[in-house]
């Protein structure tokens, strides 16, 4: 701000000095008729005038000079964002590249040799995959008066947001990209939803209803150098994937280059970054887990281990990722059959078949020698 501010100071001063120069100009102009002056003294005045003219007009061709200049890095200032290593891996917003040197944009310049990240430049035609009057169908009740999430979870907030993650819904075949888009507003249909067993249209019309985590036990701050938490917040679990945690907001700020430490409440009240948030946690591998994203689209193979432990590709090893510590290898779970509930239902508006493996009944979690407080979320029990 400081650095805008000084920039328009000196474009004010540049202006003030040009119509200086105008007016004195204009003021030379004048002088014969002003003063009557004929004979040699006209003569000689004009030849003054012209030699002082001709010097004014260079002065102000030099300030309007300048002025350009000056506009041209404000400009070129206010559109790069640091980005990649030099900001701490963060994403450019609009699913820009990220050039080699840490600074936002879209052409071979930035998404060429050495770009970092998104060098893609787009996150493909999502508005093709699933339209508004869609997305609207799947969400049916999210905009109901006992809703939370009315106003917020926005259609055009999902594609705005998507642009920062080209990868998603951006692999494979079509039926695979729409898989993947079923298999997202599921699952966070689940950990947002308001329905009930005989709620209006079934339970599984009812996604996207809550915001904010319900009753949080804590204010979920894990004490930590590298993510502290800050005075006076609370991380519990907000928006569509209820991301918990102060190292779980501390790493998905970072990389989407907001300060949610400071902010968390963001992800309950800005649609992009609601949005972008649960995204940020589909996308991203967490060892020893895999991203829901490359599950989905086929693109994990599971280890030996995986397969010892019943992991296999499917829905079901992406609810393993989500919450397997509290919902996985324990039989049938009401809360395994929603999230496939509202997956089923998806992927029939969408057209495309469901896949193998859709629960975890018999999957051993993830790391399941790990303590509740180390996993990735907590998640809303439904």
């Amino acid at each position: 701000m400081k650095g805008i501010v000084s920039s328009s100071n000196i474009i004010m001063y540049l202006f003030i000095i040009i119509i200086i120069i105008k007016i004195k100009i204009e003021h030379y102009l004048t002088l014969p008729r002003l003063y009557n002056i004929d004979g040699w003294g006209s003569w000689y005045l004009h030849k003054q005038i012209t030699h002082n003219y001709k010097a004014l007009l260079m002065m102000m061709r030099l300030a309007l000079v300048v002025t350009t200049a000056v506009l041209l890095v404000i400009i070129g200032c206010s559109f790069a964002e640091q980005c990649g290593k030099q900001a701490g891996g963060a994403l450019c917003p609009g699913g820009l590249c990220c050039s080699k040197f840490g600074w936002c944009g879209s052409t071979g310049d930035y998404c060429g040799d050495g770009c970092q990240s998104q060098c893609s430049g787009s996150s493909g035609d999502l508005g093709s995959l699933i339209s508004r009057d869609t997305f609207n169908n799947m969400l049916k009740h999210r905009d109901d008066s006992g809703c939370q999430g009315k106003r917020l979870y926005t259609y055009d907030a999902f594609i705005s947001a998507a642009k920062a993650f080209p990868n998603f819904a951006n692999n494979g075949d079509t039926a695979t990209k729409k898989r993947e888009i079923a298999a997202f507003l599921g699952q966070t249909s689940h950990e947002t939803t308001g329905g009930w067993a005989t709620a209006p249209d079934g339970p599984y019309a009812w996604g996207y209803c809550f915001v904010r985590e319900q009753n949080p036990s804590s204010t979920y701050c894990q004490p930590s150098s590298e993510f502290p938490c800050a005075s006076g917040k609370q991380y519990y679990g907000r928006g569509p994937i209820q991301i918990s945690w102060n190292y779980n907001y501390g790493q998905c700020g970072r990389a989407i280059g907001v300060d949610l430490l400071n902010n968390p409440d963001l992800v309950a009240t800005d649609p992009v970054i609601s949005f972008k948030t649960a995204l940020w946690f589909w996308m991203t591998p967490q060892s020893p887990k895999p991203s829901c994203h490359d599950v989905i689209t086929g693109r994990w193979s599971p280890s030996s281990a995986d397969r010892a432990a019943g992991r296999l590709p499917g829905y079901g090893t992406v609810t393993n990722i989500i919450n397997g510590g509290l919902e996985c290898g324990r039989g049938q779970d009401g809360r395994v059959q929603d999230r496939i509930g509202f997956y089923k239902r998806y992927c029939d508006i969408l057209g495309v078949g469901y896949g193998d493996n859709l629960d975890c009944f018999s999957q051993r979690p993830f790391g399941s020698s790990l303590s509740l407080s180390s996993l990735f979320l907590n998640s809303i029990d439904t």
